[in-house]
C-alpha cells in the first residue's frame, strides 16, 4: 500500500509537496478504511484529487510514472534521465528533483527516497520503519554508499554498488545483479503498482476468450450492468497472417512464441485486439469482438472500435476494478481523469463497487484525477480521501487535503463552496478585465461548507 508520496521541483510542483493516505480522526465510512495494528494507523483505501486545467493533477500522475519508470525500467548506459524540474524559476533547472516514498509492503514500512537531476543520482536511500524505530539499509550520496551494519559486512553489496552507474539506481542495479536484499520495495514498483493513463489500453484481455477465467463472468457481468449495450464479450478465431502487422514483426512473434504461450496484440489505428497462442505446435489467434443481443433472439458480433467511446473506456478500466474487489489483492492503482469519456453515474458506479468490497483488512488503493465534480460527495467519500490540486500566481501546483480545512463538516455538501472558488483549484477564468472567480481561495479554517 502507498502510505505517502513527496515530490519537488517536478514540473509544475516548486516547493516539497506530501500526497498521503494515512486516515485521519474522522469516522465517516470507518468500516471500510484498513487498519495496520501493528503500527496503530489506518491507511486510506481510495483518495480523489480534482482541481482546474493545468493545475497539476497530471503532473501529479506523470511523477508517479516517472519514478516507475526509473525504477523498473532504469536507463540506458549513456542516457539521460528523464526528469522535468519546475521551468517557470530559473534557479530550480540545475538542482535535484526528489522524490520520496513510504510503502507498506506485507505488513512491514519502507521509506524510498531519491533525488536525481537529468545528469545523475545525487542521493538515494532506503529505510526500514518499525513501530519503534527507524534503520537505515542503506545511503547513498556523494559518489558513496553507507549499509546498515547488519549489511554492511557483505561484500558482494560493496561489489554492486560499484557496478552501479551515476545515473542508475542502486535499487535497479541491485536487483539486476541479483540481490534480494531489497527487491520486496523493486518488486512493489514492478508488479503492485500500476498506473492507468487517459489514453491507456488493457493488456491482458485473453481472460475475455477464456470462459474458465474468473474475470470472463464479472467482467461481462459488470458491462451487462453498466449498462454498454454489450451482452459479453469474445474471442472470434481468425488465421494469425490477417492480423495487420508487418511480417517482419509477424516472423519475430513466431520465433518467440513458445508452446501454451499466450500473447496479447494491439493494433493501430483501429484499436483491434488480438490474442495468439500455440498448442501443439498449432499457433491459434482470435480477434477480439463485443456481442449485442438482437431483437429476435441471438446476438450479432461488433468490432472493438465500433463501440463507443465509453464503451471502450470500459473496458479498458473494467479489469482494474475487477482486480481492486479480488480478495487478497494488494495491487495500487492509479487512474489519471478516470471520468474520460464516461457519464458521472459510471463513474460513481464504478467506485461504489470497489468501496462496497473494501473492508479493515483491505490491502488494495485505488488513486484517481478527476473534473467531475459530482463525486465530491461525502456519502461516496471521507474528507481526508479527497485532495485539490492547485496552481499559484507563479505557476507552482501544491496539494491540499479537504480534510485541513476546519470548517468542512461531515454533513454538508461541499460541492457548492468548491465551486464557488473557496477550496481552490477552479480555473480562472477572464471575461474582458474581469476575473470570473467568485472570490480567491479562503484560508483553511473559514472555508463556508
Amino acid at each position: 500500500m502507498l502510505v505517502s508520496f513527496s515530490l519537488e521541483n517536478w514540473m509544475s510542483f516548486r516547493e516539497p509537496v506530501t500526497f498521503f493516505m494515512i486516515a485521519s480522526r474522522e469516522r465517516q465510512h470507518g468500516d471500510r478504511v484498513p487498519r495496520l495494528g501493528k503500527y496503530s494507523t489506518r491507511v486510506l483505501p481510495v483518495a480523489a484529487i480534482y482541481g482546474g486545467n493545468a493545475s497539476g493533477k497530471t503532473n501529479f500522475f506523470k511523477a508517479l510514472n516517472f519514478a516507475r519508470d526509473l525504477i523498473v525500467v532504469g536507463t540506458r548506459p549513456d542516457g539521460l534521465i528523464l526528469v522535468e524540474p519546475f521551468r517557470l524559476d530559473g534557479k530550480m533547472a540545475d538542482q535535484p528533483s526528489r522524490f520520496e516514498f513510504v510503502l507498506l509492503i506485507d505488513e512491514t514500512l519502507y521509506a524510498f527516497s531519491f533525488a536525481v537531476t537529468r545528469e545523475a543520482v545525487v542521493e538515494e536511500k532506503l529505510v526500514l520503519i518499525s513501530s519503534a524505530s527507524e534503520k537505515v539499509l542503506y545511503h547513498r550520496r556523494d559518489g558513496k554508499i553507507d549499509f546498515d551494519d547488519a549489511l554492511a559486512k557483505d561484500q558482494f553489496l560493496q561489489f554492486a554498488f560499484q557496478g552501479t552507474r551515476d545515473n542508475q539506481l542502486f535499487l535497479t542495479n541491485s536487483v539486476s545483479q541479483k540481490v534480494n536484499n531489497f527487491r520486496p520495495v523493486y518488486d512493489w514498483f514492478r508488479h503492485t503498482l500500476v498506473m492507468i493513463a487517459p489514453d491507456s489500453r488493457f493488456g491482458p484481455y485473453d481472460m475475455f476468450f477464456d470462459e474458465s477465467h474468473p474475470g470472463y463472468s464479472r467482467m461481462n457481468e459488470m458491462l451487462a450492468q453498466l449498462d454498454t449495450g454489450i451482452s459479453r464479450l469474445g474471442g472470434e478465431g481468425i488465421p494469425f497472417e490477417s492480423i495487420p502487422l508487418p511480417e517482419s514483426v509477424k516472423n519475430k512473434l513466431l520465433e518467440d512464441l513458445k508452446d501454451d504461450a499466450v500473447l496479447n496484440l494491439m493494433t493501430e489505428p483501429k484499436n483491434e485486439r488480438f490474442v495468439v497462442s500455440r498448442k501443439g505446435g498449432k499457433v491459434v489467434a482470435k480477434k477480439l469482438v463485443a456481442y449485442h443481443p438482437k431483437a429476435d433472439g441471438g446476438d450479432v458480433d461488433f468490432e472493438i472500435c465500433q463501440e463507443s467511446d465509453g464503451s471502450q473506456r470500459l473496458i479498458n478500466l473494467l479489469p482494474a476494478f475487477i482486480d481492486l474487489k479480488t480478495s487478497g489483492a494488494e495491487r495500487v492503482y492509479v487512474i489519471d481523469e478516470i471520468d474520460r469519456s464516461l457519464h458521472t453515474l459510471l463513474t460513481r458506479r464504478l467506485l461504489e463497487t470497489y468501496l462496497a468490497s473494501c473492508s479493515t483488512e483491505t490491502r488494495t488503493q485505488l488513486l484517481l484525477t478527476t473534473h467531475d465534480v459530482l463525486l465530491m460527495d461525502q456519502q461516496l467519500l471521507r474528507r481526508d480521501e479527497m485532495w485539490v490540486a492547485e496552481r499559484d500566481s507563479t505557476g507552482a501546483s501544491s496539494l491540499i487535503s479537504f480534510s485541513e480545512y476546519k470548517d468542512v463538516r461531515y454533513d454538508k455538501d461541499i460541492r457548492k463552496s468548491y465551486l464557488q472558488g473557496r477550496m481552490g483549484g477552479i480555473p480562472r477564468i477572464l471575461l474582458g478585465n474581469a476575473l470570473a472567480k467568485p472570490c480567491p481561495a479562503q484560508e483553511k479554517s473559514g472555508v463556508d461548507a
